[in-house]
């Protein structure tokens, strides 16, 4: 039985261009045939079983020729895999995509399309130029810049200025020189605003605003280097009143997310909409106990407590899981009292019907132990294996019984280290959201040079540790993602 193919077009860069359509297609591919200019955020999105194959093209360059990609979307799909082929921007705009359809045509091979965000208005968009405005212009002209190797460009220069329209001209920049003096060979006027932007939509993007003729010898001065576009046409003058992207207040800064990859979405996508360039670094994730005696035992005899504590938003989520298993549910928990260590582990207590009746005003377990530190009866601490020890303290110092019980492990992941090896390089900004993350920050880089991190701390004991290891910090005013992203707009 056949598979199919799903041209994908991933957009310009920016993750949160992809379509909805796009990342489903992607969640359910098996193989995963790429180019060049797909961002890592959106690779990032790829189901990790599935193979991944390296086409990548680049001017005058292609890893993989055309004809042999063609095949090799062929051969997948013969193999009866579901096959996603991801081009940067739309698969048909200037992108080759009809001629990877027309092989699979003469097989009878299944395909679809899912157009992507196109680079020719989307960057203009991201540099502050609007490619139409009544005041300015009536049409849009999207020109391919490119020429096959050693052929001449062969555009129709008089024809694009009798329009009056604005002109965009992809995978141009090379031939940037020859551009400029085509429209100015075919009179157009030297002092047309003009623009050229650089890695268009993504935090390391470029531009360089000037006329025409000055064009080409301002982008040589600012080494403006491919992808890049260029756009000519009197709504240019309109960048510096409507660029939002270069004001948006972490735009270029390099930051480096460290939590668990099931929960790194959040902060991760909150950094990049200020235009942060994030590297996600999943240096630890949670594993349930299963089996987990000590929990289901407790579970079993819940009507000797009088408090159940949380200390993280995944223990709800494990207790109630358990709980179920055992053939019981939250009326099973009449008469307990419930304490969250923060706003989030509140909420997830909240999605099982059930609110906190204690939530410090700091959210640690320094002053969750020190809210608890007067409570009556036995407490039920459902928490990681390996935690602070504040909680436990505290009860045996006042004389509390209570049940220490350890829901899940908190193992260290191995990421490859190679994207922050490199980060490492310079000063770089990294978030620890606490202190396993910072132990497996660390093991992970296997005795590298960390003098450059500044590590951006949730709460004093993750910055205790950070310090251990010769981190500089700063941290959070408050323990929570909220006050983390002030913490790093500070920086």
């Amino acid at each position: 039985m056949y598979g199919n193919v799903i041209l994908v077009g991933a957009g310009p860069g920016d993750p949160g261009l992809l379509t909805q359509k796009g990342r489903q297609a992607l969640e359910q591919a098996q193989v995963v045939v790429f180019d060049r200019l797909v961002s890592p955020a959106i690779m990032a999105l790829i189901p990790p079983q599935a193979e991944l194959i390296d086409v990548g093209k680049e001017s005058s360059h292609h890893l993989v020729p055309q004809d042999q990609i063609n095949q090799i979307l062929l051969n997948k799909a013969l193999e009866g895999k579901r096959v996603v082929r991801l081009k940067g921007g739309d698969p048909f705009m200037f992108g080759r995509g009809g001629e990877e359809l027309e092989l699979l045509q003469e097989h009878g091979i299944p395909f679809q399309v899912v157009p992507g965000v196109t680079s020719a208005l989307s960057v203009p968009a991201y540099a502050g130029i609007p490619v139409t405005h009544r005041d300015f212009c009536s049409s849009l002209h999207i020109v391919t810049g490119h020429a096959k190797a050693g052929a001449e460009l062969h555009i129709d220069f008089e024809a694009l200025r009798r329009t009056g329209g604005t002109l965009v001209f992809l995978m141009g920049v090379s031939a940037l020189p020859k551009i400029c003096q085509g429209l100015l060979d075919a009179g157009m006027e030297p002092e047309m605003p003009a623009a050229v932007v650089e890695r268009g939509t993504l935090p390391k993007q470029r531009k360089v605003i000037s006329t025409l003729a000055e064009l080409p010898r301002k982008a040589a001065e600012e080494k403006i280097k491919s992808p890049a576009i260029i756009i000519v046409g009197k709504v240019c003058q309109l960048s510096d009143r409507f660029d939002w992207f270069d004001n948006l207040p972490l735009k270029g800064k390099e930051v480096v997310v460290t939590r668990p990859a099931d929960r790194s979405g959040t902060l991760s996508e909150r950094l990049r909409q200020l235009g942060a360039n994030v590297t996600d670094y999943p240096c630890i994730r949670t594993v349930p106990r299963d089996p987990s005696p000590e929990l289901e035992q407790a579970i079993a005899s819940l009507e000797r407590f009088s408090w159940l504590v949380f200390t993280s938003p995944i223990g709800p989520d494990i207790f109630f899981g358990r709980l179920n298993a055992a053939g019981k549910d939250a009326r099973a928990l009449a008469g307990l009292k419930l304490a969250a260590i923060g706003p989030k582990t509140a909420s997830a207590l909240a999605q099982y019907g059930l609110k906190a009746d204690l939530v410090p005003d700091t959210y640690d377990s320094a002053h969750l132990a020190q809210a608890m530190a007067q409570v009556d009866g036995e407490v039920l601490l459902c928490r990681a294996s390996k935690g602070s020890n504040a909680l436990p303290e505290i009860f045996s110092k006042n004389g509390i019984p209570f049940s220490d019980v350890p829901c899940y492990d908190t193992v260290y992941e191995n990421p490859d280290p190679t994207p922050v090896l490199e980060l490492l390089k310079e000063p770089v900004l990294v978030t620890f959201t606490s202190a396993s993350t910072v132990r497996g920050f660390v093991e992970s880089l296997h005795g590298a040079d960390i003098s450059k991190v500044l590590g951006c701390c949730i709460g004093d004991q993750t910055a205790a540790e950070a310090k251990k290891y010769g981190i500089s910090v700063v941290t959070a005013r408050e323990a929570t993602i909220e006050s983390l992203m002030e913490c790093i707009k500070e920086v």
